[in-house]
């Protein structure tokens, strides 16, 4: 039986909940197709911006490199300050600020090799007009004032209750996944990331649960869908196409937990303490919707200060922008050079010619080609593809290439700029045994579409 709570209570749980999931989740028509309200906010902002924002980015990374080398001299206090939260990082993610720096001063002064200015590389990121780092600037800054409204007012308790028997028997993990997987596949994938991460060290997901929700779920948005079918010359397959996407993506969700590396993953709470076992159980004189209702309201008033929810919020941007850009440029201007200027990817594909040849794939040896270069970035498979005679390998290029779902450019690069369990090898072998998976099944459909 729900307990009585104060008008208050239902106002901020129902309002604050229902915007949340308009702006995260609700997509509406726009003349570019169908955005996410959050979307929309930060490229309006980035518009605004797009004179100095990369210069802004320039001095943010600056920052971040600055303040973790002299945390690394300043011995830790018992409480963990806002300095402590930005800037106490291990030594391998200071180097990644430092060369974020390097990288960003080689490509806006134009300095060195064509490798480090390109707008193929590097300008793929910092480019101020549509460059994925300088997007994000914008992107984190609305995220990280507005996620609360996903997370704090009882959304995620509301849902997970009634998600429980869906989640965790098929996908294991708990109900609430059901609002992160909504909110990357409407919305972005970086949205779904961010609000793992934030549920991960707030104790709602162990380890095991965070790292599958991030790797499994956060699946690029419908939007970027269309840009890579339309890349490869086909949005008039586009429902075959997404609804290839889907079919396979569930599929690996229900696989990818219970093999390696996320099965290894430990199944611990963010500080190391072990899960309530029956933390998901529904108790006695509740049902599944009266429980979540208890649960959301309860959140929601222990969320009654919305100064303190707006103060966490202005500290969630900071350590977005500090932590998490850098990380993405770093990570990201590595994988895109290796992927311009060297034959990195293209040998790593080659043993997948003989599979697409087994699997029938016309132009097989081009197509080898693009299996591994998408965990540089997720558009690069399509933009090699495009060329590509056969309707068929384009079709079967542009599915595996959002399958695979880990992008170092992006959700790679993300991923490893929070403080979710999972390193850049695990990301790997995660996109390499997604796309084994994936080549069987969508080579299957797209026999059966072409």
């Amino acid at each position: 039986m729900v307990k009585k709570f104060h008008p208050y209570t239902w106002f901020l749980f129902s309002c604050l909940s229902i915007l949340g999931i308009f702006l995260f989740i609700i997509p509406v028509s726009t003349p570019d197709g169908l955005k996410v309200p959050i979307a929309l906010l930060a490229n309006g902002l980035s518009v605004n911006v797009v004179t100095f924002i990369h210069w802004f980015a320039y001095v943010v990374f600056i920052i971040a490199a600055v303040g973790s080398i002299v945390m690394h001299f300043v011995p830790q206090s018992g409480k963990v300050t806002i300095f402590d939260a930005l800037f106490r990082t291990h030594a391998f993610w200071t180097v990644m600020r430092v060369l974020a720096v390097v990288f960003a001063t080689l490509y806006l002064f134009q300095i060195g090799p064509e490798a480090f200015t390109s707008e193929n590389t590097s300008g793929l990121l910092l480019n101020p007009d549509g460059g994925l780092v300088t997007m994000m600037f914008s992107l984190f800054f609305f995220a990280g004032l507005l996620l609360p409204l996903l997370t704090d007012f009882g959304l995620l308790e509301f849902f997970g209750s009634m998600m429980v028997k869906i989640m965790r028997p098929i996908f294991k993990v708990p109900g609430r996944a059901a609002i992160d997987c909504l909110a990357s596949w409407v919305g972005d994938g970086t949205i779904g990331v961010l609000l793992t991460s934030r549920q991960y060290e707030q104790g709602n997901y162990t380890a095991r649960e965070a790292a599958t929700i991030a790797t499994t779920f956060s699946v690029v948005s419908i939007t970027f869908c269309f840009v890579i079918v339309e890349t490869v010359d086909l949005g008039h397959y586009f429902l075959q196409f997404y609804g290839t996407v889907i079919l396979v993506g569930l599929i690996l969700a229900v696989i990818m937990p219970r093999i390696y590396p996320l099965r290894n993953k430990p199944n611990t709470n963010f500080d190391g303490s072990s899960p309530e076992s029956r933390r998901e159980d529904v108790p006695e004189g509740f049902n599944s919707f009266t429980f979540g209702l208890h649960n959301a309201l309860d959140k929601a008033h222990s969320n009654r200060n919305l100064l303190n929810v707006v103060r966490s919020g202005f500290k969630n941007v900071l350590e977005m922008w500090f932590a998490i850009t850098p990380v993405i440029m770093a990570f990201g201007t590595i994988a895109l050079i290796l992927a311009e200027y060297t034959s990195f990817f293209k040998i790593l594909g080659m043993p997948f010619e003989p599979i697409l040849q087994l699997f029938q794939i016309p132009y097989a040896d081009e197509a080898a080609q693009t299996m591994i270069i998408g965990f540089a970035d997720m558009l690069l498979p399509s933009i090699l593809g495009a060329g590509i005679e056969s309707e068929l390998t384009r079709f079967f290029i542009a599915t595996i290439s959002v399958t695979q779902l880990i992008y170092m450019s992006e959700v790679g690069g993300l991923i490893l700029g929070t403080k979710l369990p999972i390193k850049i090898w695990d990301l790997f072998i995660i996109f390499l045994i997604r796309t084994i998976i994936s080549i069987p099944i969508v080579a299957f459909i797209a026999h059966l579409i072409f």
